[in-house]
């Protein structure tokens, strides 16, 4: 038996069974200047976030999904709890990254889909 409740393209755009578990890795990465990546290592005091809503651009009294990820692990769960009362459908998401001195990169954006769940 194989699951799929979870599937993620190649444009980053999320689909997730309702009120299902989801955990992924986010790795961020350097470009230099001749579009070489290298593996980035957080320092102290930075911030990874995401963030999902029903429109880019929303307030944040209308965020439904609003998590710090850990930057040691930096890995994102979304928990059954954190769907299970939302509308099937699409929402928006993005995922933030604020450095040591406060700058803030909208490092991704795109689309989670919540799918139909029996129960």
């Amino acid at each position: 038996m194989s699951f799929t409740n979870l599937t993620v393209d190649s444009d980053y755009n999320i689909s997730l069974v309702r009120g299902d578990t989801a955990i992924f890795d986010i790795p961020l990465v350097n470009v230099d200047d001749e579009g070489q990546e290298t593996p980035y290592t957080p320092q102290e005091g930075e911030k990874l976030r995401f963030a999902m809503s029903t429109k880019f651009g929303s307030k944040r009294e209308e965020v439904l999904i609003l998590k710090d990820i850990p930057l040691d692990t930096m890995v994102l769960k979304i928990e059954p709890e954190d769907t299970k009362p939302l509308p099937f459908g699409k929402y928006k998401y993005d995922i933030e990254f604020t450095d040591i001195a406060g700058n803030v990169t909208t490092v991704l954006e795109a689309t989670f889909n919540i799918t139909k769940e029996v129960y």
